[in-house]
Parts: structure tokens; C-alpha cells; sequence
């Protein structure tokens, strides 16, 4: 018997767009790697736009969307194209394809996020991948800082919140997962801490003052190495604020940071403007 059916009607009436679901073959050449694509609900496409990539990169699961949801992400009725998609070393498919990241967090599938926009763009011309802007939370803080310092040629800028930046800082059970034990020095070469001189592009870091899952001195360890190589940074520091911190102010922060940096315009001033509810999101530490 038929118990229940979705009718998405008044949705769609609304302007609400589904995400479209893409794959391109990643750094060996036949291993497809899935993600979605979420427009403007006024999307034109031919026009160009910049796009942010929404970023997780922990390898205890796999993180982009295969549910229906109403959830319509804000940036994407800012002017950006918003992506997801799980690279290599994440989990839930085969063993080789989950293994790439041991001892190696650093990596990130990287390499086979950046071939995936890189095939989006080649099938679109209305994605701009001149304009990648990236952000992420707690291990995906640590990944969306690790864009700007692996790969500055492609990622330009980055918001990365509560981000675990030097697996050797942050919760022993979750790293020696990954990073097994001894250290040794593949710690090193996936640090944020390490490789901060390495920073280009654009950078605004937050961390709350009370955040008990990701220590906030990793963040700190991170400005304090980019300041002594006189390197460029913005940072949001939350006071009382716990992981994930910044709330809605947080978020229209972000909104503001991708608008200047990405689309090369000044933000509207936020005076008298109510601010919006931040989106629900979740991770791993």
C-alpha cells in the first residue's frame, strides 16, 4: 500500500532548485568521484560565476548529500555557484579508494576534487573556475586552509572555522586513526602550522575561545605561524564561542568575505538589516 508521497510542487513554484548531481574520473583516470552542484534559483547560464566549494574531508565517512532536502544554501542567491563531492580517502567505497589517506590527512582528494571542477567547468562554460573560494568546519577547517597552502593555483580563497591545522594538536583517538603512531614526519608535511608560509591567496580563520572539541590554540598555533612569515590573514575570534563558532554573525562574515574576495565587490552594510539564521551543518570533531 502506498503510505506516503512527496509532492515538491509549491518548492519548485518557489524557486527552489535541485542540486545537480555530477561525476568526472579523479586522479588515476577511471575512478569516478561523485558530487552535486547547487545554482542560483535565477541562474542564467550565460553569465559566469564564481564558485565556493563546501568542503569535509574526513575519512571516517563520505559527506555529500544523497537525500532529498529543501535546504537551499545562501551563497548560491549571492551570485556563487556552490559545490560538494567527496575525493579520495574518504569513506564508503572500495579499500584503495579510502587508504589514500593514511598517514596523508593532508591530502584531502585535492587532487580529485580540483579534476572534478576542472571537468564541471569543460562541460559548463558558466562555471568559473578562475573565482574557487572553499570552506569548511573542524576537519574540513583544516582542509580548506590546506587548499590555499597545497594548492594556491587553484583554490584563492578560503574561510576555515575551528580547523584541527596539526593532526599532532588535536584529539589522540581520532589522528592516530589516520595518522597512525609513531609521529614521523608525514605529521609535518600535513600541517597547516608547518606550511603556513606557504599561504596565497585570501584566508579568514575563526575559532571559538571555548571550543572543547578542536583545541582553539591549533588556530592560534596557525596565526602565530603566519604573522612570523609576514603573511596576510583576516580572523573571526569568537569570545565564549564554542566548535563551529561564529553563529549567524559567523555566517554573514563568510557571505561578506566570499563577496569581496570572489565576486570583487563591496558587501552591503549591515546596519538596520535583519540577519539570518545560519544553515544546520554537522561534523566530525
Amino acid at each position: 500500500m502506498e503510505l506516503e508521497k512527496g509532492d515538491a510542487q509549491s518548492l519548485l513554484a518557489a524557486g527552489w532548485r535541485a542540486p545537480e548531481v555530477f561525476s568526472a574520473p579523479g586522479r588515476d583516470g577511471k575512478t569516478e568521484i561523485w558530487g552535486v552542484i547547487y545554482k542560483p534559483a535565477n541562474f542564467d547560464p550565460t553569465k559566469k560565476y564564481p564558485v565556493v566549494e563546501m568542503v569535509y574531508a574526513g575519512p571516517q565517512g563520505s559527506f555529500v548529500p544523497k537525500t532529498f532536502s529543501a535546504a537551499v544554501q545562501p551563497l548560491t542567491e549571492m551570485g556563487f555557484v556552490v559545490a560538494q563531492m567527496d575525493g579520495m580517502g574518504t569513506n564508503n567505497r572500495s579499500k584503495a579508494f579510502h587508504s589514500v589517506a593514511w598517514k596523508n590527512l593532508g591530502d584531502a582528494g585535492f587532487p580529485d576534487r580540483i579534476l572534478w571542477h576542472k571537468a564541471v567547468a569543460a562541460k559548463y562554460p558558466w562555471y568559473d573556475i578562475s573565482r574557487v573560494g572553499i570552506f569548511g568546519t573542524s576537519a574540513g577547517g583544516q582542509n580548506a586552509l590546506g587548499a590555499l597552502l597545497f594548492h594556491p593555483e587553484f583554490y584563492k580563497a578560503a574561510v576555515s572555522n575551528s580547523g584541527c591545522h596539526d593532526n599532532r594538536m588535536d584529539k589522540i583517538w581520532w589522528n592516530e586513526l589516520w595518522m597512525s603512531w609513531p609521529l614521523g614526519p608525514h605529521y609535518a608535511a600535513a600541517s597547516n602550522v608547518e606550511n603556513a608560509a606557504k599561504l596565497q591567496g585570501k584566508l579568514l580563520l575563526v575559532v571559538g575561545e571555548m571550543d572543547t572539541n578542536v583545541d582553539p590554540a591549533s588556530t592560534l598555533q596557525v596565526a602565530n605561524a603566519l604573522i612570523k612569515a609576514n603573511r596576510k590573514f583576516d580572523m573571526l575570534f569568537v569570545p565564549g564561542g564554542g566548535h563551529g563558532a561564529g553563529g549567524a554573525y559567523g555566517q554573514r562574515v563568510l557571505w561578506d568575505f566570499f563577496i569581496h574576495n570572489l565576486r570583487g565587490e563591496e558587501p552591503p552594510e549591515w546596519g538596520g538589516v535583519p540577519t539570518p539564521a545560519p544553515p544546520s551543518g554537522g561534523g566530525r570533531n
